[in-house]
């Protein structure tokens, strides 16, 4: 049996893409799964350029692989994904013995790419932009567990000063709504998560009439069998009234929302160009959070942004209190080639950088910690993923705030655990 060694760098796009070109080998080629690349016969890396120096940890890791190539000329090297489509043919004249190169938006083309590879004997690029054309030349996708991700939206047009996504992975365009379904209704799973760069920004057309995304919410949460629905990434710019709503209405709808914020500061926010102000953030979570109450808050911040102050930082550590958030992606500002804010003077030290980085992330754990001990006592519906990673006779399981549990007992699908301990990153319980 052949076999392919993937590796995946980044977010959960990445990793439902990566499920995607698994299944796609799989049937084009017959390639069965490995975690060592040794013995593949297609080793593929799924890039991420979102954070500083991703493109040195791919070469990097081409290295490693670079004398199994020489070894046996017959195997197949590609680079997908947001780093190959930033640097297209840079990347085989750095490194010859790589074969194919895609981008996010041409995985679905792979395997023409290796046959092209083979019948040619030359290095195949394809980071173009097809918009949508992927997803109606994928394999049906293969769900292993109770949960699954569908992806219903590409891309983004928000232009933020920092990122470099609307540059790798084109503008934001929607899979229509009959595909979307479609798709879920295969699945047969009872939780789903929504994804896309900016998930809430998606919009198409349901019985004739033009729809936005909590209107897709409402739809999809009329799906028999289904029993609980997330969504990931939100922006604060299309977070609307609908989709607050959304969850005073729909039961189904997890008492959690990833909102990435960046910055409590509206001079440094403006820089971003976020085009949102603190204020209007603080809005969007007092209405979420009367709409659903107890619901948990995450999000993403970027500390030393170029020409952060300590008065800025302040205003981030007040934001982070303030809204009460239950955890959240925080990193020290990276630049990322071909983005404005690249160009912008950075006069703050990164040892400065690293500190307010610290700070952030303290209060953060003591805020999600607290969350946790509030936990202890109730009875909470969780979804059981799987064996617990320090204790195979427990199962592990999520919350609907997105907290792990390890219990003891017979278990799946959804179950009532009753939280018994707050641990530092995860809960303990025992079956209701």
């Amino acid at each position: 049996m052949k076999k392919l060694f993937l590796r995946t760098f980044g977010c959960q796009m990445n990793e439902y893409d990566s499920g995607r070109i698994a299944g796609l080998l799989r049937a084009s080629e017959g390639l069965d799964a490995t975690d060592r690349p040794e013995d593949a016969d297609v080793i593929v890396f799924n890039t991420c350029s979102v954070r500083e120096k991703a493109q040195e940890k791919v070469f990097a890791d081409l290295g490693r692989v670079k004398h199994l190539k020489r070894a046996n000329p017959d195997l197949m090297i590609a680079v997908g994904g947001c780093v190959a489509s930033q640097e297209g043919g840079a990347i085989v004249k750095r490194a010859p013995y790589v074969d194919v190169v895609f981008g996010p938006q041409t995985l679905h083309r792979l395997p023409e790419l290796l046959a092209r590879r083979r019948a040619s004997g030359e290095p195949q690029v394809d980071i173009s932009f097809p918009e949508i054309e992927k997803f109606d030349h994928l394999p049906p996708a293969r769900v292993e567990g109770a949960s699954a991700f569908v992806s219903i939206m590409e891309g983004c047009s928000k232009y933020c000063s920092f990122c470099v996504v609307p540059y790798t992975r084109g503008e934001e365009v929607s899979r229509p709504f009959e595909d979307i379904v479609a798709e879920i209704a295969s699945l047969g799973v009872k939780e789903l998560t929504l994804l896309g760069q900016n998930v809430n920004a998606w919009r198409g057309e349901i019985d004739g009439q033009a729809a936005d995304f909590a209107e897709l919410l409402f739809l999809i949460h009329e799906i028999e069998g289904l029993e609980r629905i997330r969504y990931t990434t939100s922006h604060p710019r299309e977070f609307t009234q609908r989709l607050i709503d959304a969850h005073r209405d729909l039961p189904k709808l997890a008492p959690h929302v990833h909102l990435p914020v960046q910055s409590g500061s509206d001079r440094v926010l403006a820089a971003m160009k976020r085009g949102y102000t603190a204020l209007e953030y603080r809005s969007i979570t007092r209405r979420l959070l009367a709409a659903q109450p107890g619901l948990s808050l995450t999000s993403d911040f970027i500390v030393g942004f170029p020409g952060e102050t300590e008065a800025d930082f302040a205003a981030t550590l007040k934001l982070v209190a303030e809204v009460g958030f239950d955890g959240a992606f925080s990193f020290v500002y990276s630049p990322r080639p071909g983005t404005p804010a690249a160009e912008l003077p950075d006069p703050v030290p990164h040892s400065e950088k690293l500190q307010r980085l610290q700070r952030l992330q303290s209060q953060l754990e003591l805020q999600a910690h607290r969350v946790s001990e509030a936990m202890v006592g109730t009875t909470q519906r969780v979804l059981v993923e799987g064996s617990s990673k320090k204790d195979a006779a427990e199962h592990a399981g999520r919350t609907g705030n997105n907290r792990i549990v390890n219990f003891r007992g017979p278990a799946h699908g959804f179950v009532d655990v009753r939280i018994t301990a707050a641990m530092p990153h995860s809960l303990r319980g025992e079956l209701v």
